[in-house]
């Protein structure tokens, strides 16, 4: 449910509750004529191998809108309508190849599986990305598991994280899972943790910030904090705390309340202290320090030794969906933020 894949250039106008893109994967337009109809079996009617079992799911997991709303099973469909349903990636254009990627997997069971996905792997296929991709690894892990197709839009990856960003991922190895871990985040009921290293020292040093997200209008591939009073921004409140200083630069913990798209990297931006090495958002210059050659140099060594926004989803927590019982799960920082953390200790010191 939260987060997209940030590479890519497609752009839907669709989101969920939490401002994440929706893909639409069909689209029905009742007849001037259309008596009224549950819209169950108005998509039973129009679709080839889908049963109503399995479109009360997707109506239960809000992928069933009509004239752009989440409506349930039971919504009785009107003439001239506009049913969608859209689901969290975009429509496979192919079926997805299975891969031999490694996973580092955290967790699993018969019902949810934990990954740390590393920076630089795209979560789905698709504009670009059609290998490679968490989703293709996903495929060869289950290829023996009879239970598990991953061209199953309700089986899967419940949320997603950018491309550069590493960390904890949750996937659900059955709709009933799907459809509980997804009400969980839109439930907001779930933890997640994240560590960044930005650009300056924070005042106050720990803090709230809130501000609507939505789609920059000057720059189409950017989020933005926009006027509380734009239609198009979505809530979005962001937990920070300093955990270690250096020369011009500091380690933040981020705790999200809300998981709208580049959360973290457009709030902690929109108080000046952009994430470091953050291309898409200006953190890849100089903005600290006095730009010296030999200062240059070690930037320069800095952004080579962690070549993407230093980000990374460390801690995860949920409730089981079938057992109950509280899980939480940890990922420590990887190799390149560990080499970059360690590049600036040695300057401070």
């Amino acid at each position: 449910m939260t987060e997209d894949t940030e590479e890519t250039v497609d752009l839907p106008e669709l989101t969920d509750a939490d401002g994440n893109p929706l893909y639409e994967h069909f689209r029905f337009v009742a007849d001037r004529g259309q008596e009224l109809l549950r819209v169950d079996k108005f998509l039973v009617l129009r679709m080839q191998n889908a049963s109503r079992n399995r479109i009360q799911q997707a109506a239960d997991a809000g992928c069933i809108l009509v004239n752009g709303a989440p409506v349930k099973s039971n919504y009785r469909v009107k003439p001239l309508d506009v049913v969608q349903i859209v689901m969290d990636r975009p429509r496979y254009e192919n079926e997805v190849i299975a891969e031999d990627i490694p996973l580092d997997i955290v967790y699993e069971d018969d019902t949810v599986l934990v990954v740390n996905k590393p920076a630089g792997l795209v979560v789905h296929p698709g504009h670009g990305n059609y290998t490679g991709t968490l989703v293709n690894a996903l495929a060869w892990h289950f290829r023996n598991n009879p239970n598990y197709d991953v061209n199953d839009p309700r089986l899967g990856l419940v949320h997603r994280i950018d491309k550069d960003t590493s960390g904890l991922l949750v996937v659900a190895k059955t709709p009933e899972a799907k459809t509980d871990l997804g009400k969980q985040f839109f439930n907001k009921t779930t933890k997640r943790e994240y560590r960044a290293l930005v650009w300056g020292q924070p005042a106050p040093a720990a803090g709230r910030i809130e501000g609507n997200i939505g789609r920059n209008p000057k720059d189409r591939l950017q989020m933005t904090v926009l006027p509380p009073d734009d239609p198009t921004g979505k809530h979005a409140v962001t937990h920070y705390e300093t955990i270690e200083t250096f020369t011009h630069v500091s380690l933040v913990k981020c705790v999200l309340e809300t998981g709208r798209t580049h959360q973290i990297r457009v709030h902690m931006g929109h108080i000046g202290h952009p994430l470091f090495n953050d291309a898409r958002y200006g953190g890849d210059k100089v903005l600290r320090g006095v730009p010296s050659g030999t200062y240059k140099r070690f930037i320069a060594g800095c952004f080579s030794a962690c070549p993407r926004q230093a980000l990374h989803a460390m801690t995860l927590g949920f409730r089981h969906p079938v057992s109950g019982s509280e899980m939480f799960f940890t990922a420590p920082l990887p190799a390149d933020m560990t080499a970059l953390l360690d590049r600036w200790r040695r300057l401070s010191n």
